[in-house]
């Protein structure tokens, strides 16, 4: 797997010209976020939808 600094740098090439700072930081965010989420995946930190859903009721009360 590649790194987050590759992956990034890959990402930032595929941009357009044009793009802003906050475009470029949105795009880093996103791909740091995803790997995380593989990281999680691979690890067995999992969450069924029922887990989920059970999370978000908590939080409205």
């Amino acid at each position: 797997m590649d790194t987050l600094k590759e992956t990034t740098i890959e990402i930032i090439r595929r941009l357009p010209d044009s793009c802003s700072v906050e475009d470029i930081m949105y795009e880093i965010n996103f791909v740091a976020q995803v790997l995380e989420g593989v990281k999680d995946a691979e690890a067995g930190r999992l969450l069924n939808t029922e887990e989920l859903l059970k999370r978000v009721e908590q939080w409205e009360k």
